[in-house]
């Protein structure tokens, strides 16, 4: 009897494999420099913290527009914001400001840090993926002109499943497309909407704290928190060094 309730004491629990985590990663800001956009705001509205607001809006009326149900591609609802914004003040937009807006937000170049940093996740065993609002040709081009694309294994766009993140189908649309449980992954990104929706659906998550972001103190928190992608980075590693020796789980290793 001893025998048998030492064997069942020393038995793993279930959900409980020593396995790395599948990294996912928001784009917008979190990878990319969103601040290189500031000067086109600034030409237009004449205010240095017009990006910040114009972001601001466009992910609150992306979450808006999810929840009332009215799906609308991500780069619409931030050229009708900047409309909305330069119409309270009395400014008007012409196509050539719609143009340099789009351009700037195709090409904004990764964070000094990030190409590195990714390459350190994957040295150390991590599997890295994509997921954002963007469309996924604007994703693509974003990766591809910052030099990175080449890093992640597969990119998703919410697009696919017509529902912006925080909402939960975001996050579970790349469950299913990779096969595995939601305790299987980890999002990294700089925005807390985005970790309290992956914390919420079950994920692992990691905030960076870019510049004007930082930890909301309510609601689901993130396991991890870090200056910039290297300190995650090392956070990372060091939380699951213990299953480094473990193989990843396997999922599909296409590109969308």
């Amino acid at each position: 009897m001893e025998c048998e309730l030492q064997r069942a004491c020393n038995k793993p629990e279930p959900n409980k494999v020593n396995t790395l985590p599948l990294i996912v990663f928001d784009v917008n800001e979190t990878l990319l420099d969103l601040q290189t956009m500031e000067p086109t705001f600034e030409r237009i509205f004449g205010e240095k913290n017009a990006m910040r607001l114009w972001f601001a809006n466009f992910i609150m009326y992306s979450a808006a527009l999810t929840v009332a149900g009215c799906y609308v591609p991500f780069t619409d609802i931030g050229s009708a914001v900047m409309k909305m914004l330069a119409d309270a003040r009395g400014i008007k937009i012409d196509d050539g400001d719609k143009r340099e807006l789009t351009e700037k937000f195709s090409t904004m170049p990764p964070h000094p840090e990030v190409p590195t940093a990714l390459r350190k996740l994957r040295d150390a065993g991590f599997r890295l993926f994509t997921l954002t609002d963007n469309l996924l040709e604007v994703q693509t081009r974003q990766l591809t002109h910052g030099g990175i694309v080449d890093l992640f294994e597969r990119r998703f766009s919410a697009d696919a499943v017509k529902h912006h993140k925080p909402s939960p189908q975001a996050y579970a649309y790349v469950e299913r497309e990779l096969g595995v449980g939601p305790a299987q992954f980890c999002l990294i990104a700089c925005h807390t909407w985005d970790t309290l929706g992956a914390v919420a659906a079950g994920w692992e998550a990691a905030l960076i704290k870019r510049v004007g972001n930082d930890l909301l103190g309510v609601g689901p928190q993130p396991q991890i928190i870090g200056n910039d992608l290297n300190d995650v980075a090392d956070q990372l590693i060091a939380r699951h060094k213990a299953g480094a020796s473990q193989p990843p789980t396997k999922a599909r290793a296409q590109h969308v």
